[in-house]
């Protein structure tokens, strides 16, 4: 009795090329990863919705966090990180450097790192779509 090779799934595409490409790619830039994935709709969704939160903290003066003192400030390093390039275009630029001084400005930090933690919880996302641990 001879066994037949295993094949993969049909409903399977093979994995070929880089796998961490949407990762990184959704990391960098929000809603990249579902780009390069063909899902043009949650890329635009989260897109605007991440670009939206940042963009709205910095309106609210909020600052971007660029050394940690002590735990909570290195989490929120950790949030603002997960912004990926608009982090880092915004401290080239100096935007969010000026200390918080209102509670509108507390809350415009908050929302630059939602979207940070936003655009990190969408880049794996994008790479479970990529590895196929997640179905559309």
């Amino acid at each position: 009795m001879s066994t037949a090779p295993n094949k993969p799934a049909a409903g399977k595409q093979s994995q070929q090329g880089f796998i961490y490409l949407p990762l990184i790619a959704g990391w960098l830039v929000p809603g990249a990863g579902h780009f390069l994935l063909g899902k043009w709709i949650r890329g635009a969704l989260l897109a605007v919705s991440i670009i939206a939160l940042f963009v709205l903290g910095l309106a609210l003066q909020g600052k971007l966090y660029t050394s940690a003192q002590d735990i909570l400030d290195l989490l929120g390093v950790a949030g603002d990180l997960g912004g990926g390039l608009l982090y880092f275009v915004c401290r080239t630029l100096g935007l969010g450097s000026q200390p918080v001084q209102t509670t509108v400005a507390d809350y415009g930090t908050k929302f630059i790192v939602v979207a940070g933690l936003l655009n990190i919880i969408a880049a794996v996302d994008a790479h479970n779509l990529r590895t196929g641990r997640k179905s559309s």
